[in-house]
């Protein structure tokens, strides 16, 4: 039995991958949503109640950490999430997958002559980098099996750039957007991710670090969506950036705005990721930047996106 907690993009792509592989699994999240599938069970848990969810998690050889609170929410709603993922993987003996990010790396001279690695020393000075950093610590020191597979901002339909500007590119409008259009930035395909989360979790050489997901060359904001429009047979996009008043601003009214002021540096200068060690270890390699549109563009976003131009909301993946 395979446990996925969450029920977002990357849980339900592991999820819907693992049961076409004859897996058994078992989706856990507070809706008790997920891939309608014969090998797939879905349970309705809340993921940071410890006793919930190391019910939830029974038989697991693998719990995958496929969560994602509310990103005003993270200091709060993280701690006790990961400290029941943590207990659950113990429980069971099993390997606690966890979906990471970049943001324990904070600012950096991250371009692409000195991009992040593995080895890049955890530098946050933001809450949310901190949270992160503190869950990687307590995961590692808990005396379980237990990895993270570290991605950049996706190449996904949702809670990424295209989710943003696909809107007002499909109207013909132009698409503000929150960051620099220009700069040096590393894209990850979703399905790497889980992918990879897949991949590493029965690896025994995989434990213990964590590890970059397999990520293309670092491309601009402007050049990935002028890939979206192309593979999407859309006119070329007009693109503005909002400039950095308008993001304080709109902090004042919209919660997510407000919290992307602390990862704004991320967006405004290079921000390069380094993942050929997951390439060189597992034979992992990243998905052609057309492959993954398309396939982003095939999942039909719009039907989950009301208007484009403005900095949308994070919600919960949980």
């Amino acid at each position: 039995m395979q446990v996925i907690v969450g029920s977002g993009a990357v849980g339900t792509i592991i999820a819907e991958r693992l049961a076409a592989a004859g897996e058994r699994v078992r989706i856990v999240s507070r809706s008790g949503n997920g891939p309608v599938h014969p090998q797939v069970e879905r349970v309705a848990a809340d993921a940071s109640d410890a006793v919930a969810l190391r019910g939830a998690a029974a038989g697991a050889k693998v719990v995958y950490n496929c969560v994602n609170p509310q990103y005003h929410a993270w200091s709060t709603d993280w701690p006790p999430i990961n400290d029941a993922l943590i207990r659950a993987a113990a429980a069971n003996d099993a390997v606690l997958a966890i979906t990471g990010n970049l943001y324990g790396y904070g600012p950096g001279n991250f371009g692409p002559a000195s991009p992040m690695t593995e080895d890049t020393p955890p530098a946050a000075t933001g809450t949310k980098g901190r949270v992160r950093n503190a869950m990687w610590r307590d995961a590692l020191n808990a005396g379980i099996r237990t990895f993270e597979a570290r991605a950049s901002d996706y190449i996904s339909p949702t809670s990424s750039i295209i989710e943003m500007a696909l809107p007002a590119m499909r109207a013909g409008k132009t698409a503000w957007l929150p960051g620099a259009l220009d700069v040096p930035h590393t894209y990850t395909y979703i399905g790497d991710v889980a992918q990879t989360l897949i991949t590493l979790a029965t690896d025994e050489r995989a434990w213990g670090r964590a590890w970059h997901v397999p990520s293309p060359p670092p491309m601009t904001g402007r050049s990935l969506l002028r890939t979206v429009a192309r593979v999407g047979g859309l006119p070329a996009p007009r693109l503005r950036s909002y400039p950095l008043p308008a993001v304080w601003a709109a902090g004042l009214f919209d919660k997510f705005a407000k919290e992307f002021r602390e990862v704004r540096y991320q967006h405004v200068k290079p921000f390069v990721l380094d993942s050929s060690r997951v390439t060189a270890t597992f034979g992992l390699t990243h998905t052609p930047v057309d492959e993954a549109v398309q396939s982003v563009l095939g999942s039909d976003p719009s039907a989950s996106i009301a208007s484009g131009g403005s900095v949308p909301s994070k919600s919960t993946s949980e």
